[in-house]
């Protein structure tokens, strides 16, 4: 382990996140709300640490290794969400006390959304904008913005971006340089919250909203600057809207690269983890408005635009909400978190386990019944026209063992702590899955859930995010040997 580049790395790492505090400072500044002091100071002081930690070992050169990307990208997003934790210790409204603002900050960086916060809408205009900026840095990933600048600064970042990027194929690269596709990931990135927040303003929001609601929604974050979230602009085209942008930030990157570069739609109409990504969108949607009708008594109409909403809110792990969801019918409930598991596709902001690996997951299963009529017979695995590498489906399969294992411990010690199993089964499908919502005693926020439960979520959503075995395989005694 090469310690001093780690360090190295950590520290410029930390230097870039410090000026992602100017933009809410700025914000307090012209608002006026009396929160200037608190990012200003946080500012500094994430400033010098970073370049603390970056000053003595700044002459060091070194090709980093797979091991120092994983330990890199996991200490990074948890320096980085104890670094956005200070302004809402610091502040005055609201002033957190360091389990809550570890848990807002870490909620928003992994895209979780869940919240510890009542009253959102008295908040500070730039600490409301904050929650939402917070979102927005961490849905494509910290660590991939860095991954396009760290050659100019001479360091490698292929296996950082490995560690870090979402999904069961994690070689492959857009461009020959892993720092153009960096480049181009968040150029695609940036370019989606754009049209998102216009799309939004065109709508109806007010420039504030539609800018926080477009970061929430293509980081499919969750954060909303409103209680209500969604529910509180009462505005069928803004929820369409919203809609429609969740499900294409559910879209792996890469077909919207190459979409952007062929311009034409037919990698989105080639490409099978999309088409059963959208299948799976068309049958929830139909199977929860049915249950809607039947079981909760709406009109079809209604039932299908609420549907539509938090069909694309679980699937994509998004979070935000258009309606009381936890009082519809235990079905279209159950359904929901579900979906949630499966999540979007590999390579997106989206949350869950991802569509490929259910696809292999089903494939898989698919062969092992054939086999048992036809003992003999080579059956590989197809993705498209290919065949899909032993290895990719051995991993899929350790990876489902290794998830069902880690949120069975993880329900274990929220109930362990009083809480009930719907709710603590809810907490962990919210938090490991990145989605932020819940059942039973958190379907209204998570302030209430105790110090211990509340650590053992901020374990979950980091694991949710990194996708499990990146933080697993510190704890493994040969990881740290030479």
């Amino acid at each position: 382990m090469q310690f001093r580049h780690v360090l190295r790395v950590l520290g410029l790492f930390l230097v870039v996140f410090s000026f992602t505090l100017v933009p809410p400072w700025l914000l307090a500044l012209w608002a006026g709300d009396g929160e200037q002091q608190p990012f200003l100071f946080a500012f500094v002081l994430i400033l010098g640490l970073g370049v603390m930690l970056w000053l003595p070992v700044h002459r060091y050169r070194g090709n980093l290794r797979t091991r120092d990307g994983f330990v890199i990208a996991t200490a990074f997003w948890v320096l980085v969400a104890l670094a956005g934790a200070l302004p809402l210790m610091l502040a005055t409204s609201p002033h957190m006390d360091f389990t809550d603002a570890m848990f807002e900050s870490m909620s928003g960086l992994t895209t979780t959304g869940a919240t510890v916060l009542s009253g959102i809408d008295e908040l500070p205009l730039s600490i409301r904008y904050y929650r939402q900026q917070l979102n927005w840095l961490g849905g494509m990933g910290i660590v991939v913005l860095v991954v396009a600048i760290l050659p100019a600064l001479g360091i490698g970042g292929m296996q950082l971006y490995r560690a870090e990027t979402p999904g069961p194929i994690k070689d492959a690269k857009l461009t020959p340089r892993i720092a153009d596709t960096a480049k181009s990931l968040w150029y695609i990135y940036v370019g989606l919250t754009l049209l998102c927040a216009l799309a939004y303003w065109w709508g109806g929001m007010s420039v504030f909203d539609a800018i926080c609601h477009s970061f929430s929604t293509i980081s499919t974050g969750g954060f909303s600057p409103h209680d209500s979230s969604m529910g509180y602009f009462q505005n069928p085209v803004l929820e369409n809207l919203g809609a429609f942008f969740m499900i294409l930030s559910g879209v792996n990157f890469a077909l919207h690269f190459m979409v952007w570069r062929g311009r034409s739609l037919r990698p989105y109409l080639l490409d099978e983890e999309n088409l059963f990504y959208l299948g799976v969108i068309g049958v929830a949607l139909v199977l929860v408005a049915l249950l809607l009708v039947s079981g909760g008594g709406m009109p079809l109409g209604v039932a299908l635009r609420l549907a539509f909403f938090q069909v694309a809110t679980f699937i994509t792990n998004t979070g935000l909400s258009s309606s009381d969801y936890y009082n519809w019918p235990v079905a279209a409930q159950v359904l929901l978190l579900f979906i949630s598991i499966v999540g979007g596709c590999a390579g997106s902001t989206a949350g869950g386990i991802k569509v490929m690996r259910f696809m292999l997951l089903l494939k898989q299963g698919n062969r092992e019944v054939q086999l048992l009529i036809h003992p003999q017979a080579v059956i590989p695995i197809k993705l498209g026209n290919r065949s899909v590498d032993a290895r990719v489906t051995s991993a899929v399969w350790a990876f489902f063992a290794v998830y069902i294992a880690v949120f069975a411990l993880l329900m274990l010690i929220l109930t362990a702590t009083g809480m009930d199993q719907e709710t603590a089964f809810s907490a962990v499908v919210g938090t490991i899955n990145n989605l932020g919502l819940g059942l039973g005693d958190v379907s209204s926020g998570f302030g209430h859930v105790t110090d211990t439960g509340k650590w053992t979520l901020v374990l979950s959503m980091l694991m949710g995010r990194l996708e499990i075995f990146t933080v697993l395989v510190l704890f493994s005694p040969r990881f740290w040997r030479n």
